[in-house]
Formats: C-alpha cells, structure tokens, sequence
C-alpha cells in the first residue's frame, strides 16, 4: 500500500486557499445568478415595451379606420400606402419610441405599413398570431432580424371583428447592449467582492498564524497529547496563568497540594484569575510580579496545609509572544522528612564515632600500662572501664529510658550538645520502659525538638541570661515534668532537659530548654519562622524543623504544639522569668509496640 502523500503549504495557507477559494466559487455563482435575472429582467422590460407601443397604436380612432378601410379593398395600392397616413402616423411612433418597427397589417396579413416600402403589400413574414383576436410577445427572427415582439389586434370601429395587427418589434442587439451593460456593472462589484475576500483570506491566515503560533495541526495534536502526559504524568504540581491572568490549567498534584476544588466541585480555579482562585498570598505576588516584569521567581517556599512545597513561577514566550506564565510546585514533604530521619541517623553515627574514638583512646593507655610492665595499674583501670562502660553516658538519668533505640538516640544527642556546651538531661519524671516500632517519626520529632532547644539554650547563654525552667505536662497524656532546678538559683551552664512518656502505642515527649522563650506574637510553626536575623545560632522557629516535625505528627493523627512559651511570653516581666525558656510538647500515636514488656514496668 502506498503511503499518503503529505498535503503541501501549511495549515493557515491551505485554510487561506479554501477560504477565498470558497468566497470565489460562490461569489462566481452569485454573480451569474444576478445576470441571469437581469437579463430576464431586460427581456421582459423589453416585451412589455413592445406591447404597451402596440396597443397604444392599435386604439388610435384613426389607425383603427385606415387598417378597416384597406381591409375591405380586394387588392393594395403600395405605392398609396407607403405615401399614405398610416405610414406616416407608425413610422412616427417608431421614430420617437426607439423601437426596431411598428407594423400594420390587415386582416389577410398583409403588410399595410413597413420600415422599407418595398416590403409594403407583401404579407409578414412570421405568424399573424393576433388576426386571431388575441395579443401574443415573443422573439422572433424577421426581415429586420431578430427581435423581441409583441402584436395585438386590431378591432374594427364597432369592435365586432378584428380588421388587422399592429407588430412593434424591438431589436435584440438593444436587449443584449442593456445585458451586456448590466453585467459589466455586475462584474466589477465582483471584483471589488473577490478583493476583499483576498484581503480578508490575508488577514485570516496571518491571524490563524498567530493564533497556532505557526504550528500544523499534527503539531497541535502532539502538543495537547504531551500536555495531558506531562500535567498528569509528573508529581510536580503545574499552573498555567494566561497574560490576562486567567488560570488555564492545572494538574492534580497541584490541586492535591494546594487544597484546590475539584473540577466537578464549585469555585475550580480553571478558568478564574489567579488573584480570585484562592492561591497562598505569597504565591499570588510572585505570580504577578513574574506576569508584570517578565521575570522568573524561583525558590519560594510555601506551606499549605501538612503539605510543604517549594514554587517557581517562570514567564512564558515563544517567537515574541507573550504566553503568560507556568507556576512549579515541587512538593519537599517527604524530602525534608527523610533529611530528619538521616540527621537522627548521623547523629548516632557520630557518636558511635566518638565512642569509638575514646575507646580507643583507653585501649592505647591500657596498652601503654602493659608495656611499661604496670600490672597493677593495668587491672585498676581495666577494672573502671568495665564498670562505667566504654564511654561515660553525657546524659543524665538516660537510665530511665530502657529502649535501645531511643537510649542510643538520647546519648548521641547528648553527646552533640556536650560539644556544644549544653547539658542534655533526661526530666525525673520519666519512665519510659515500651518499646519503639516506628523509631523513624519518633527520633524526627525528638529529634527536631531537641535541636531547637539547644540553639534555644544556647542562645540564652549567649545573652548571659541564667536561671531555671519548670517542664510543664502534655494535657492529654498527663506528662509532668518537675523544676529543674530550684527557682532563683542561677546556673551557669544552658540545659535542656527531655521528658516521655509511653501511653498505650503513643509516645509522650516534652522538652524544655534554658533559654529566652518564644517572643509574643510569633509562630515558631510557619515555616521560615525565626527569634533571630542571623547570628551562630537560631532559637526556636529557625526554619523547617518545628513546621515538619508538626506535620509528622499530624500525619500519625498526633501533635506538636507549643506548651509554654517561657521568658516575657508568659506575660510575667522578663526580671520575673530570667532564663525561663520554651517547653514543646508532642503526641505521636503508633510509634510504640503498645504491650506491657514481660515482668512489668
């Protein structure tokens, strides 16, 4: 089978070429309809000329009398009639009408009146139709040529009988002269139609190309096919804006991650400004200024329900046209979950690490105490290593933790805020002896918290504010932490003191710090969200941490919320509360294997 050949021209020149094409052909039809009708109309006028002339010249009392008067002779006198009244009466008729003859007759058909005398007593030479008392138009060749003619009767004076015809021809070459003039006119207002339709052929194809942007309609088809496969084939969510600001499209992971309606449900945002749909503010200014200065806007992080995303809105233009602008949300969600999890993890790490290195560090003195042959020396330490293990525990009361996992995770913890200077303690109140199923959320959670709480302490520090900070309990699970420290008594080293709490399969944690507190007014959960413009370390709020670690959370069904916010948040005086910090709390649902280990608690 042989392959279809591929149609020449573009689309819009092939759209061009049909339109005027059609325009043309029924234009053409147009116009030989109208000189058709005109040149019936021309005839018609023509006939209906030729019979008003004739019956005007068959009711005048004298024309009536003469033809009476030649029909009762037996013969004709030429010669008489073509010097006599009648000729003279009809020729005038003629002259003044413009028609081609006017002929009388008598009754036998016999020419009683002619344009050329020599043809008068001759009878005519086509049928004498109104002899028969009828009047009759036609066209007809006779001796003068072709004519439009019309005859009619002529009755004598008592109107009895008719006595003769009078036959008044006008010339066909006037009828196709009025034709011919008719048509010329009607050609030109054709061609003046047919160049505007050329003009307007012009005009569409430059538009039609303006409008597909030059492109074919396989092209076009493609490119609604790759439009469907990339809006509902990536995870990326994708907003198109038009430059009039209406949003033409989205895809559903942007509906998913900015909690947008349906497009079967009210208020979808297709089809609707972008300032009218509901968008996050930030992402509403970025889009305007990107429609606005033609610039890109990248980086801007956006948090909209327990999703959190990073939007770029890039303006489009292709061959010099503006196309409006396409908003990118890439969703960090589980990005930035999955970077808490293997900070927790390298935390450990690095504290396996130090461990290592300190045992090592008693290996090689061990060593040395050998070698030098100091025996007793040698038992003594060996002795202390086996009794305190292979490194001293930085953090306080981490005894009362007894699951692996979480113990392992507390000591690293504690053993990074020892290099930083902060005393990472565990709260008397804790007695924790379940075991951890989910160690992944619970150790992100933990572990947020206690970052923040460190900067938070060290911080407090940093501004030489000292004192001591209660551990308030989470409501719901009735962790209680008591004072850490009795009130007034100054402290010159920051802490951080952690408390849980294990409740079924839901783990209770609360961690309070040293430091200044939370500012009024400030919502340490907004991601970006700081106490400080800069400087070594950020307190509380300094980023994503407290925003993901809610959202951790919440996706288990629990919560992270802020208990007390310490320092002048507690509406006290600063003088009142020196030194008081934060206490976070957290309920995390799931995370515990939820049964009572054998032998008890």
């Amino acid at each position: 089978m042989d392959e279809q050949r591929p149609l020449r021209g573009t689309f819009s020149g092939r759209m061009t070429a049909l339109v005027l094409a059609a325009v043309a052909g029924t234009l053409v039809i147009c116009l030989l309809a109208i000189v058709w009708l005109t040149a019936q109309r021309i005839h018609d006028q023509a006939e209906q000329q030729a019979l008003g002339i004739a019956r005007s010249v068959a009711s005048i009392p004298d024309v009536r009398e003469l033809v009476a008067a030649q029909a009762e002779l037996e013969t004709l006198d030429p010669v008489q009639l073509a010097g006599g009244p009648l000729q003279a009466t009809l020729e005038g008729v003629r002259e003044r009408t413009g028609a081609l003859f006017v002929i009388a007759t008598e009754d036998r058909g016999l020419r009683l009146v002619h344009p050329n005398p020599d043809l008068i007593g001759q009878r005519v030479s086509t049928d004498p139709v109104a002899l028969r008392g009828v009047e009759d138009t036609s066209t007809e060749r006779g001796t003068l040529g072709e004519s439009v003619r019309a005859k009619v009767p002529v009755w004598s004076a008592d109107g009895t009988r008719v006595v003769g015809e009078i036959s008044v021809g006008v010339g066909v070459a006037a009828v196709s002269a009025d034709v011919r003039q008719a048509a010329v006119s009607v050609a030109v207002v054709g061609v003046v139609g047919l160049g505007l339709a050329l003009l307007s052929a012009v005009y569409l194809k430059r538009r039609l190309r303006r409008l597909t942007l030059g492109l074919e309609p396989d092209e076009i088809a493609a490119s609604a096919r790759d439009q469907a496969a990339v809006l509902y084939g990536v995870q990326d969510g994708v907003i198109g804006v038009s430059p009039e600001g209406i949003i033409t499209v989205r895809n559903k992971a942007a509906r998913l991650l900015l909690d947008l309606p349906h497009r079967t449900e009210p208020g979808d945002v297709v089809g609707r400004r972008y300032d009218e749909s509901g968008l996050p503010d930030a992402l509403t200014e970025a889009v305007a200024g990107a429609l606005q200065s033609g610039a890109s806007a990248t980086g801007l992080r956006l948090a909209v329900g327990e999703s959190s995303m990073i939007a770029s809105v890039v303006p489009v233009h292709r061959d010099g046209v503006d196309l409006g602008g396409v908003v990118m949300l890439k969703d960090t969600t589980a990005v930035e979950a999955l970077g808490s999890r293997l900070d927790a993890v390298e935390t450990m790490a690095s504290a396996l690490r130090a461990q290592r290195h300190e045992f090592a560090n008693r290996l090689h003195a061990l060593s040395g105490l050998l070698a030098a042959g100091q025996l007793e020396a040698a038992q003594e330490f060996l002795h202390q290593v086996i009794e305190s293990g292979p490194v001293k525990d930085p953090v306080p009361r981490i005894e009362a933790v007894q699951d692996t996992f979480l113990r392992a995770f507390v000591g690293a913890k504690g053993v990074q805020a020892h290099e930083l200077g902060v005393e990472l303690r565990v709260g008397p109140e804790t007695s924790f002896w379940q075991t951890v199923v989910d160690p992944q959320d619970a150790t992100a959670v933990l572990g947020n918290l206690v970052d923040n709480a460190v900067r938070a302490a060290l911080e407090g520090h940093d501004t030489g504010l000292t004192g001591t900070a209660g551990l308030a309990g989470t409501a719901g699970a009735g962790v209680r932490a008591g004072a850490a420290g009795t009130a007034g008594r100054a402290s010159a080293v920051p802490w951080v003191e952690v408390d849980l709490l294990g409740e079924g399969d839901t783990l209770h944690l609360a961690v309070a710090d040293s430091g200044n507190g939370v500012p009024t007014g400030l919502d340490v959960f907004a991601p970006g969200a700081t106490t400080r413009d800069g400087g070594e370390h950020e307190a509380h709020g300094h980023g994503v941490g407290l925003s993901l670690a809610r959202r951790l959370a919440r996706q288990r069904g629990g919560d992270v919320w802020l208990a007390d916010p310490g320092g002048s948040g507690r509406g006290g005086g600063r003088e009142a509360d020196m030194g008081s910090g934060a206490v976070f709390c957290a309920r995390l649902p799931g995370v515990l294997a939820g049964t009572e280990p054998v032998g008890g608690p």
